[in-house]
């Protein structure tokens, strides 16, 4: 049997193929678009939609500085790109038949079919009242790719340094079809089974930051650890301002991402856009606090992680939740979160090379089962438990569903494509290994001796990195 690295011209000619014969049967075979009806839109709710939808896509070149500026040298490049590949990949894909898998005529609140919005066939500007009344439904889906791309983007942080680039992009399609889409069924569709229960997620505690952190510890797992982090190589961060850059735009499009998910220029935008950067500053000051009596000294990366924990614990809860609530959550959420990237470093051999699953998993854990507590009126601080207890039971639904379906996936992915580098490419770094770029300089005679042992499948030599 050929192995994957013999295969991949054959992949990469097949999926252009079928690129282009998409492409020719989306321009030639007509849809149904609905225009929208005079007076049917709510103009101050179309521009606030607009603009958050914008502000959600910024969050992924976001992403990829505050990954970037967390990896080696070697490895910036790739990282940023699993990140912005996915602004392409899933763009398509959702279009396709994402979108109609989460939000199409639902088959026992269990997945959307197919084919009711396949190609945004019967989406147009018309508005879908059983989604969002007053603005086009083709701006809902906008609205919605949006949390489609970064999921997958967010999970990278986890096998960074390590990963087949074409695995990777398997993996992003077959997780956003398996896992990603029907948890948004399940979660937002007005039939889902999780939001029949009365289970609260206002912009993506569960269906983003819990799937991606859950799917970021069995990516971990599946890949093992790196060379580096089985010899406790020292690294310090190499570009804190890409991080600190990061988390800027990461802050700035999570306004759009909580305040948006009102689906309107409203209250609940006004007081979920309040309720974000309440829990984010607190969080920041709390993981800075934590830190120095841990460490000793506060760091501008602590700070970062810290804030990006907070918009991460809010989000499940950031409408459902009054102000006092929101800095609570904030500052729980960043305790446990540090607590929990302590334990891992110093406990366990776990190589989540950006503390994925401690930050984003367990920071949207948190964030749901807070939200059970407080929400208003139904929560368990309100005397009724019904809430409370199904968010308990959706939890462990979910992450069960996640962390079985993500170990398949990857599992089927590795066999089929290959998902591991090799440990010459490994070493080399990804940027050279698997794109051919770099921010660095490369010894001509180390690289020589690198393709050699890399052909050879021998162990690779030391060299030194050079900074342009």
């Amino acid at each position: 049997m050929s192995s994957p690295s013999t295969l991949r011209p054959s992949y990469t000619l097949f999926s252009l193929f079928a690129l282009v014969a998409i492409s020719l049967v989306v321009a030639l075979v007509p849809m149904e678009h609905p225009a929208a009806a005079p007076d049917s839109l709510n103009g101050a709710d179309v521009a606030w939609m607009l603009t958050a939808t914008a502000l959600v896509l910024i969050m992924t070149p976001g992403l990829s500085f505050f990954y970037g500026g967390m990896v080696r040298p070697k490895n910036i490049i790739s990282t940023m790109l699993q990140s912005f590949v996915a602004m392409g990949v899933i763009t398509v894909l959702f279009y396709l038949v994402g979108f109609s898998l989460a939000y199409g005529d639902s088959w026992h609140g269990l997945i959307g079919n197919p084919f009711t919005f396949m190609a945004l066939r019967n989406v147009g500007t018309a508005p879908n009242p059983a989604f969002a009344a007053t603005i086009p439904f083709v701006l809902f889906f906008a609205f919605q790719l949006k949390f489609a791309v970064i999921t997958p983007a967010l999970i990278t942080g986890s096998f960074a340094e390590r990963v087949r680039f074409k695995g990777y992009l398997a993996f992003m399609v077959l997780f956003s079809l398996f896992i990603y889409c029907p948890l948004a069924h399940w979660t937002w569709h007005p039939e889902g089974f999780l939001r029949q229960w009365g289970v609260l997620d206002f912009a993506g505690g569960t269906v983003v930051h819990i799937s991606a952190g859950i799917a970021a510890l069995a990516g971990a797992m599946v890949l093992g650890r790196r060379s580096t982090h089985v010899r406790q190589s020292s690294f310090s961060t190499p570009n804190v301002p890409y991080v600190m850059l990061g988390t800027g735009l990461l802050w700035f499009g999570w306004f759009g991402f909580n305040a948006g998910s009102s689906l309107g220029a409203n209250d609940i935008a006004a007081l979920s856009f309040v309720n974000t950067t309440l829990a984010s500053g607190a969080a920041l000051i709390a993981w800075m606090l934590i830190e120095t009596l841990w460490g000793g000294k506060p760091t501008a990366l602590g700070a970062c992680i810290g804030a990006v924990v907070g918009l991460v614990a809010i989000t499940p809860a950031a409408g459902y939740v009054q102000s006092g609530h929101s800095i609570f959550i904030g500052v729980v959420s960043s305790l446990i979160s540090y607590a929990a990237v302590h334990w891992k470093n110093s406990r366990t051999t776990l190589d989540d090379t950006l503390d994925v699953f401690p930050c984003h998993g367990l920071g949207g854990i948190v964030g749901m089962l807070l939200t059970g507590v407080f929400a208003d009126k139904v929560g368990l601080i309100h005397g009724s438990a019904t809430t409370f207890g199904y968010h308990v039971l959706a939890l462990a639904i979910v992450v069960a569903f996640t962390f079985v379906g993500s170990w398949i996936l990857l599992k089927i992915t590795a066999a089929i494509f290959g998902l591991r580098v090799k440990p010459a490419d490994e070493e080399l770094g990804l940027d050279l290994s698997q794109h051919e770029e770099s921010t660095y300089h490369v010894d001509e005679e180390y690289e020589r001796t690198y393709r050699k042992a890399s052909a050879q499948h021998e162990p690779e030599p030391e060299r030194e990195l050079i900074s342009r």
